[in-house]
Order: C-alpha cells, then sequence, then structure tokens
C-alpha cells in the first residue's frame, strides 16, 4: 500500500469543489430543507445556554454577598414584658440585726407625668421577692408604726437590697404591789412628747397589756388605766432600735363591790343606782345592780345609793391592793 500526502492547499480546493457541486446536484428544494434544519438546531440550543449565561452573570453577585462585610451584632434588649428578681429584706438601723417579723412591703412605681406613684406590689414575708419589669421603684417598709423609704433601680439581672428602720419595741403591763394586772383589765395610751406637752401627740389608744408595739426610736409617755374609771398612772419610757423595752406601770388602786343592804352583810338590793363621788362633789362613777364592781384608784370618796326614791350615802376610803365590799344601809 502506498501513501502518498498531498499539501492541504490542493486537498482544500478539491473539498471546496466538491461541495459546491453538491450544493448544485442538490438544487433550490435541498436549500430550503438545510436551511430549516440549521434553524431548529439553534432553537433547540438556546434554552440550554441561557441558564448558563444567567448563572454566571448572577455568580459575581453570589460571591459579593457572601465575601462581603458582616453587619455589626445589635446589643440585646430585654422583651417587652420581662421582669426580674427584687429581693428585700429590712435590719435595725444601728444594730445591723435582721428584721424576722412584723414587717409590711409595698413597693411604688413612679411615674413620668408627675402623678403619685402607684402600689405595684406588697407582702408581710420578712424577706420577699418580686418579679418585676426593670425600672425605677419606691420601697416603703412598714414595721409597726415605725417605717422606711428606699429608691431604687432594678436592671434585667435583678437586684438584692436591704432596709434599714430605725424602730424598737415596746411592751407594757400593770401591777398592784407585786401582783400583776391581768392584761384584758389594763388599757394604754401611747403619746410623742411636744415641747411643753407631755401628751402631744396620740401614736396608739387602746393599746393592750402585753401586746407588742413597734414604734419609731425615741422617748414615748405612757399612760395606763386599770379598770374604766379613775385607777389611772403615767410614765415616759425610751425606745431603742433593735430592742424591746418591757414597762410595768404601779397602780395604787383596789376593786370595790357596791351594795345597798337592810343591815350589815345583809342580802343586797336588786336595781339600786349607785354613784361615786369625790369629796368635793365630783362623779368618778355610776352604776346600776345589786352589788356593781368598780375599780379606784387609792383614796376618800362618797357613795350614794337611789332606791324607790330613797337616797342614801356614806363615806369610805379605798386602800390600794385591799378588795372589798362597801355597804350602804337603808335606814
Amino acid at each position: 500500500m502506498i501513501v502518498t500526502s498531498q499539501p492541504a492547499e490542493r486537498s482544500l480546493r478539491r473539498n471546496r469543489g466538491l461541495c459546491v457541486s453538491m450544493f448544485d446536484q442538490v438544487g433550490l428544494k435541498g436549500r430550503l430543507r438545510l436551511g430549516a434544519a440549521m434553524l431548529a438546531a439553534t432553537l433547540a440550543l438556546a434554552p440550554l445556554q441561557a441558564p448558563a449565561q444567567q448563572a454566571q452573570e448572577q455568580q459575581p453577585q453570589s460571591q459579593q454577598e457572601t465575601t462581603g462585610p458582616t453587619p455589626p451584632a445589635q446589643s440585646a434588649q430585654p422583651p417587652a414584658g420581662q421582669t426580674a428578681p427584687l429581693s428585700l429584706s429590712a435590719q435595725f438601723a444601728g444594730e445591723r440585726r435582721p428584721i424576722r417579723s412584723g414587717l409590711v412591703w409595698r413597693v411604688l412605681s413612679e411615674t413620668a407625668d408627675g402623678s403619685p406613684p402607684r402600689i405595684v406590689a406588697r407582702s408581710a414575708e420578712a424577706e420577699p421577692v418580686f418579679a418585676l419589669e426593670p425600672g425605677t421603684y419606691l420601697l416603703h417598709a412598714a414595721y409597726g408604726f415605725a417605717s422606711g423609704t428606699k429608691r431604687v433601680t432594678l436592671g434585667p439581672q435583678g437586684l438584692r437590697d436591704q432596709l434599714g428602720i430605725s424602730a424598737g419595741g415596746l411592751s407594757l403591763a400593770g401591777s398592784i404591789g407585786d401582783a400583776p394586772i391581768a392584761p384584758a383589765q389594763l388599757s394604754f395610751q401611747v403619746f410623742v412628747p411636744l415641747q411643753g406637752n407631755s401628751e402631744g401627740r396620740l401614736v396608739t389608744g387602746d393599746a393592750k397589756g402585753g401586746e407588742l408595739i413597734r414604734l419609731p426610736e425615741g422617748t414615748y409617755h405612757v399612760v395606763s388605766t386599770y379598770g374604766d374609771s379613775n385607777a389611772i398612772q403615767r410614765a415616759d419610757v425610751k425606745v431603742e432600735s433593735g430592742k424591746v423595752t418591757d414597762a410595768t406601770l404601779h397602780h395604787r388602786a383596789a376593786r370595790v363591790t357596791l351594795k345597798l343592804v337592810a343591815a350589815a352583810g345583809g342580802e343586797a338590793f336588786a336595781g339600786t343606782a349607785f354613784s361615786v363621788l369625790t369629796p368635793g362633789g365630783d362623779v368618778i362613777r355610776e352604776a346600776i345592780g345589786a352589788f356593781p364592781q368598780v375599780i379606784l384608784a387609792e383614796g376618800d370618796y362618797v357613795l350614794i345609793a337611789r332606791q324607790e326614791g330613797q337616797v342614801y350615802s356614806r363615806d369610805f376610803k379605798v386602800e390600794s391592793g385591799l378588795d372589798r365590799d362597801i355597804e350602804v344601809l337603808a335606814n
């Protein structure tokens, strides 16, 4: 087999002539068919090229978004309505000792329009924990007649705070000599003295014997009444912060039983009206019955008894601690 090589230019002329000869042989009708086939091939390739071109156009934008600068992180803000714990306790001012009982807490929120603060929480626990929205609050702790206030700012992380109260306790009692008086038979009034007036301002007017009265630190004037007439004693007492002051007021009085009888030691007349007067004629006590009992301070008295339009009287003396019957003879 002999292989011969021809120059490329000669080969090209031969192929070109072959193509011209083929087109001449096909004629016009073949040319039209060939053109239609080429158009269909172009239309078939167009949808495949468009997505690829679109992807190439979008790729730089996507890469720019990926490699672009990251926006700065925003600081976290507490969601609306989120609460934080407010833990409270109180101590005696100067003593640094916690107050374990007798507290009433109130938490007030300040308003922006200048209106009075409103109570948003309250508790009678010694160490309450409130769940409140972060903000500024006014704390008020009442310890009997004493109290303390403080303004605090509650943040999202919560707050633990302590309030100091300058207060103490006062426990009152009464006696006759060495014998204690039953608390039910005693009543006390406590006053804050003012200049020149020991009964300047009333703090409480119906304190009972043995009751713990919580008061601000200071000096007070106490009035003790034994019974319901003129057996009265007074004293000034000092209340110190963090301490309970026990004060016993010593009365000089006695209980007497009033009777109107026909003879000494006889049966008392029912429905008798009695009046107890001082020697000067001032009425101390009035009572109605067969044998009413009256507690009187030590001293001299006049007893008047009225029965069925008749009036009887006698003088008598009360000695401290000596309870006895006082008889008026109807003759």
